[in-house]
């Protein structure tokens, strides 16, 4: 199975980016975060063209999360990260697949980027952060596959980022952000780049700005993460740069895991 995330900064202006990846990729399973519209506005034909089942979790205007899946769901899928009734911002989306065998559960994130620091925006993302580790602590008990796949909005290391100093101040790469993306690895999930490399390089993040794609200044903060019966799969991990240098493309790129099935 291919499964992938990415970030496509505003759905409706990357249909076509989109789509296209998609022909030349052709994954089972791809979780999309930052679509920017509701569910009513996602373009659905584009992509049940392709062979996908979807499902969305929609904003208008911020955030929204999406996956698609040429596999058919198991049960309804679950919106909204549990902890928290009064949060109403579309960051979460899980569902489950067929799995070699049996299931695979996977969830599109689209973690709150928390800038500036100091202010309730980055106390938001640290709350997030704990709602995540406990949901994904009650999930490792079901010993199945789980694939925690998204924009996690934090550079996990200084091996991460080409320019460390430049991120100092920025929520991204604060110690707490970092001790936070720690802690969901220790709950015993895997971040499947590092499990094929520990070199650095390896970037899914260019801003717009000063020339970033450019000059190769990139960060890495579109993770995927798996239980150990996911990890245990996992054949190779891939990060698709080359995305980044079409027409109008979105400031992050894919990330695709493969995952072998018994």
């Amino acid at each position: 199975m291919l499964i992938a995330t990415w970030n496509v900064n505003s759905i409706k202006q990357r249909v076509d980016a989109a789509t296209a990846w998609l022909k030349e990729r052709a994954p089972d399973v791809v979780c999309l975060q930052e679509l920017k519209c509701v569910d009513e506005a996602f373009p659905r034909e584009a992509f049940a063209d392709l062979g996908y089942d979807i499902v969305t979790h929609g904003q208008k205007t911020y955030n929204g999360v999406a996956i698609l899946s040429k596999r058919s769901f198991v049960d309804a899928p679950v919106p909204r990260l549990p902890g928290d009734d009064a949060d109403e911002q579309a960051r979460y989306l899980e569902a489950v697949v067929p799995f070699g065998k049996g299931v695979a559960r996977v969830a599109s994130i689209y973690l709150p980027n928390g800038n500036p620091v100091g202010t309730h925006k980055f106390a938001y993302k640290l709350a997030w952060m704990q709602r995540l580790s406990a949901h994904a602590a009650r999930l490792r008990h079901e010993e199945e596959p789980i694939i925690l796949a998204g924009d996690y909005n934090v550079i996990p290391s200084s091996n991460d980022c080409r320019d460390p100093a430049a991120w100092t101040n920025d929520a991204l790469f604060q110690p707490e952000s970092r001790s936070a993306f720690r802690a969901l690895i220790g709950l015993g999930y895997t971040d499947a780049v590092r499990a094929v490399t520990d070199d650095g390089g390896h970037y899914t993040f260019w801003d717009y700005q000063a020339g970033a794609w450019q000059k190769n200044n990139g960060i890495r903060i579109d993770h995927l993460l798996l239980s150990p019966q996911a990890a245990d799969c996992l054949a190779s991990v891939t990060i698709d740069k080359h995305v980044r240098g079409r027409d109008k493309p979105s400031d992050h790129v894919p990330v695709v895991a493969e995952l072998t099935e018994a």
